[in-house]
């Protein structure tokens, strides 16, 4: 339930700190005053510096920012977060990991400057020690009233094994500031006593991203960023905590408003715990919040929720977003002012790995009505085809976005980057797909993606797929997944090719840990298989595989249908014996991304090259009487399906 949760009224001794290393690479450090700066910045300066730089040829250009051969003294950078100060001084955060890239060893903040936009940056500065232990989560915010740069941190115990921080793990928040653009830092302080409630005891974490300052409405000036916390009692963690933390007073205090409040199980299962939120202010003066989604049974990898009240409360718990491809991971959101290049209206930013499965493929993609939906993952922006994690974006100036990411060509944690793009490197928002009717109840058409064209089929037309870019994907519905059930899937398909992965039907998600069934040819292994991974409570994933002993890649059309029942997997081929294999118990569809896949898998990582006919999918298994009714005349059936898709014409672009 939402709730909003007030402040502990009383201060907690914390454990001690060695405060002499922790306030800034010492010889430079002047201890700032306690208060705001008195006289704001001059407002026409703002972002001077910025706009006075070009925007980069070509639309886009990056280059690696943080990097351990770069920086010595460090072995691993991670967990950027980026701002541009009312003088437009960019500002570039991260963990400076000095043994290895454990999250919780000896890890300093440290900070890079650049006053041309992006172009170039000043040195490494350290703005806190971390002296042995773990400062780090930055979530930088500027206050354009006065100019401050207000950093929010986390710290906790520092150990030398490269291992987590033990369970319960006693994380506490501290903050610190800068008046003049981050060339000195005053001393942190910890806001333990005002935004850690007593019961938040088993993890705490600020950001990790940039917050915001509202400028509409009557909590305009707010300073605004998101938290997330664990409870811990009788041995083991009892609940999650996703919460916004707000300022009025230009970061001097502080209290905990929007709270939403997630119970874990004594079998350690959780519907949601969203983390790592990012934030944004709507045209209408609300708070649009995208996070992270950790291993709960809601489908999808991130969390979305709004606040009407200036970020005292949210308007209804968070809610899953399944069809939102990306792996478990941080995200950054950022929105845009009206453009021609967006038709007029808002465009609105999430950079985050488009790969549902791992971290790789940084993407930008786009929304036109301020995060209420998301452009899908094919038609978003590569900035990168390798490893990618962690980011956060910045309007570096009217025309030009930066995003500081986490990437590597080995591993997401080898770099951190830093992109600039314009919105022309982005493109036009496109013309909606073309479309093919599904005749399941109260379905909307699947969208026919890479210009897939029709063809002669079994029963009038088919679908033909070339194995570079077409696919047909289906709008998320909640009555396509198929959980617990028994269920029947039916297709035919032609195809001659020799080599690769040749998907046909794919729902849910992909990888060995997500729930998903899939169906795929294998000409060079000679054979046609269905795969069925399934969660079943607190159990890790399970797979069960039934296979053909032939390819069937023969260039004629041949029928499939896979069924789960009492406890086997069925696979039939045309009329031929089934091949039976053991099931495996539980749903095949909780926790990961959520997605329909005709002639691609969900990671779009191997294509179909061949047609397509007639696919149907029943939440039931379907006798061999039916299956030999579909199979001769296609004929209707009495159980409803989840999916019907004729794939005999499609509409929008060019008719066939």
């Amino acid at each position: 339930m939402t709730s909003v949760l007030r402040a502990h009224p009383s201060p907690r001794s914390r454990p001690g700190r060695n405060r002499a290393a922790v306030a800034l690479a010492a010889a430079t450090l002047a201890l700032l005053p306690t208060t705001p700066a008195q006289a704001a910045p001059d407002v026409a300066s703002e972002g001077a510096a910025a706009s006075a730089a070009p925007s980069p040829a070509g639309g886009f250009d990056q280059q690696v920012l943080f990097k351990a051969a770069q920086d010595p003294g460090y072995a691993c950078f991670r967990i950027p977060a980026i701002v541009k100060s009312v003088r437009g001084t960019l500002l570039a955060f991260a963990e400076g990991r000095t043994h290895d890239c454990g999250d919780s060893g000896d890890i300093d903040l440290v900070l890079k400057r650049s006053t041309d936009g992006g172009r170039t940056w000043g040195p490494l500065q350290i703005i806190n020690h971390g002296d042995g232990d773990t400062h780090g989560n930055p979530a930088p915010i500027v206050d354009r009233r006065t100019g401050r740069i207000v950093l929010a941190e986390t710290y906790n115990k520092g150990r030398d094994d490269g291992r987590s921080c033990d369970v319960p793990c006693d994380r506490t928040p501290h903050l610190q500031y800068s008046d003049d653009d981050g060339a000195t830092w005053s001393a942190p302080r910890d806001l333990t006593p005002t935004i850690r409630p007593p019961q938040w005891n088993s993890w705490y974490a600020t950001g990790p991203v940039h917050g915001i300052q509202l400028a509409r409405g009557r909590h305009a000036g707010r300073l605004v960023f998101g938290i997330n916390a664990e409870s811990y009692a009788g041995g083991r963690v009892t609940a999650n905590h996703a919460a916004l933390v707000h300022s009025d007073d230009g970061g001097r205090s502080w209290r905990v408003g929007a709270l939403d409040s997630w119970p874990i199980a004594a079998d350690g299962t959780f519907r949601q715990k969203p983390s790592e939120m990012t934030l944004l202010e709507r045209s209408d003066g609300s708070i649009y919040v995208n996070g992270r989604e950790q291993d709960g049974t809601d489908l999808g990898h991130r969390d979305h929720a709004v606040s009407r009240d200036g970020g005292a409360s949210f308007t209804a718990p968070f809610r899953a977003i399944p069809d939102l491809y990306t792996p478990m991971v941080q995200g950054s959101a950022l929105r845009l002012p009206a453009s021609p290049a967006a038709d007029g209206r808002s465009r609105t930013l999430l950079a985050a790995p488009a790969d549902p499965d791992r971290r790789r493929t940084m993407t930008i993609r786009s929304s036109y009505d301020e995060g209420r939906t998301w452009e899908g993952v094919d038609r978003g922006a590569r900035v990168s085809t390798d490893w990618a994690g962690y980011s956060d974006l910045v309007a570096v100036s009217p025309e030009v976005t930066g995003l500081l990411y986490e990437g590597g060509a080995v591993d997401a944690r080898d770099e951190i980057r830093f992109a600039r793009f314009t919105e022309d490197w982005l493109g036009p928002r496109r013309a909606p797909d073309p479309t093919t009717r599904d005749d399941a109840r109260r379905a909307r058409p699947a969208l026919v993606l890479g210009g897939a064209r029709t063809i002669d089929g079994v029963f009038g037309r088919a679908l033909a797929f070339d194995g570079t870019d077409d696919a047909v994907r289906l709008p998320y519905r909640d009555s396509l997944p198929l959980g617990t059930h028994d269920f029947t899937t039916t297709l035919w398909f032609r195809y001659d090719a020799a080599t690769g992965e040749q998907p046909l039907l794919w729902m849910g998600g992909v990888g060995s840990r997500s729930p998903q069934v899939a169906l795929s040819a294998d000409p060079a292994g000679g054979r046609i298989t269905a795969r069925v991974t399934a969660v079943d409570g607190a159990k890790p994933a399970a797979t069960a595989e039934v296979a053909t002993n032939e390819a069937y890649n023969d260039g004629r059309w041949h029928h499939l249908a896979l069924r789960r029942t009492g406890g086997r997997l069925l696979l039939t081929v045309d009329a031929r014996p089934p091949v039976a294999a053991p099931d495996v118990p539980g749903t095949v569809s909780r926790g990961s991304v959520f997605g329909v896949h005709l002639g691609q898998r969900a990671d779009s990582r191997a294509r179909f090259t061949g047609a397509l006919d007639e696919v149907g999918v029943y939440r039931r298994a379907l006798t061999d009487a039916e299956l030999s009714g579909v199979r001769a005349g296609n004929g209707p059936l009495s159980a409803p399906p989840v999916l019907r898709l004729a794939l005999d014409r499609v509409r929008g672009g060019e008719r066939n």
